[in-house]
């Protein structure tokens, strides 16, 4: 499996542990990393995140179809 959609699946599964923690009240940045967000921020990293895991998976994709 390529490195590339290991780290995505985590990134989008990072992400929607984030998004439901938004909506429970748990912090994840904040709470389990230490790391204090500012508000505009904060409200958007869930879906970043799950952005940035998406691109990933899909270059790792694309990087096997062309080996």
């Amino acid at each position: 499996m390529n490195i590339l959609k290991i780290i995505g699946g985590l990134l989008v599964a990072f992400g929607l542990v984030d998004m439901i923690g938004s909506f429970t009240g748990l912090d994840v940045w904040g709470e389990w990393i230490g790391v204090g967000l500012p508000e505009a921020i904060w409200s958007f990293t869930a879906y970043i995140e799950m952005g940035i895991g998406y691109f990933l998976l899909k270059l790792g994709s694309n990087d096997t179809e062309e080996n």
